[in-house]
């Protein structure tokens, strides 16, 4: 009789300790979608320390949601040190998410800080290869050191994803021009040509083939 008494009372505390955690958890919830409601409001207005400083009041380390959205807001107030160091935060929380890793390139790139840029681009790819956006921009931080046989390689794997965007195509097409495939860069600036009639950079290209 004693051990079922002892039984019943270890079952009501632990519901009561789950139901307490659970109004817990909802009070939270609505707290931090109070915080967020008027971070939104001081973004809008360009007030980005107000609305970084507002989340703040209820900030939790350990919170994806919380560090990324000061990760975009130290990022758009200027301090970029400390929008990297909230994107970092979110990575780690969230280490197969590609959003966050996004962020993180954003104040990096402003410091110019590129190596750091395609590190993270490099472990985007590593989640998701076959990422159009991170494939491009790898191509372009390439094309811009003047490294065409890696600028070549993104190019073509976004041109083979999307074969009438022209940012890409017209990109690949001069990354064949400086490797000396002008077969090749004629046809794709002919085709940038379609997508955009009387386009100076692809008209350029061709001047520079006939």
């Amino acid at each position: 009789m004693e051990l079922l008494m002892k039984l019943i009372r270890f079952c009501l505390i632990t519901a009561f300790l789950v139901i307490f955690s659970l109004i817990s958890f909802s009070q939270d919830y609505s707290g931090l979608q109070d915080v967020f409601r008027q971070s939104y409001s001081y973004e809008m207005k360009g007030k980005y320390a107000e609305a970084a400083d507002i989340i703040k009041t209820k900030y939790d380390e350990n919170s994806y949601e919380i560090n990324i959205r000061l990760g975009w807001l130290s990022y758009s107030a200027g301090l970029f040190t400390e929008s990297m160091a909230y994107y970092q935060k979110a990575i780690n929380l969230k280490s197969f998410a590609i959003e966050p890793r996004l962020g993180f390139v954003l104040p990096a790139a402003a410091l110019g800080n590129w190596d750091m840029v395609l590190e993270q681009y490099r472990e985007i790819l590593k989640i998701d290869p076959m990422n159009s956006l991170v494939n491009y921009r790898i191509g372009v931080i390439a094309y811009g050191r003047e490294d065409y046989e890696t600028a070549y390689k993104y190019f073509e794997k976004v041109v083979n994803l999307y074969p009438f965007d022209y940012d890409s195509l017209i990109m690949f097409a001069w990354t064949n021009l400086k490797l000396g495939k002008t077969r090749e860069a004629k046809v794709l600036f002919q085709k940038a040509l379609i997508m955009r009639p009387d386009d100076v950079s692809a008209t350029d290209g061709l001047k520079l083939i006939q």
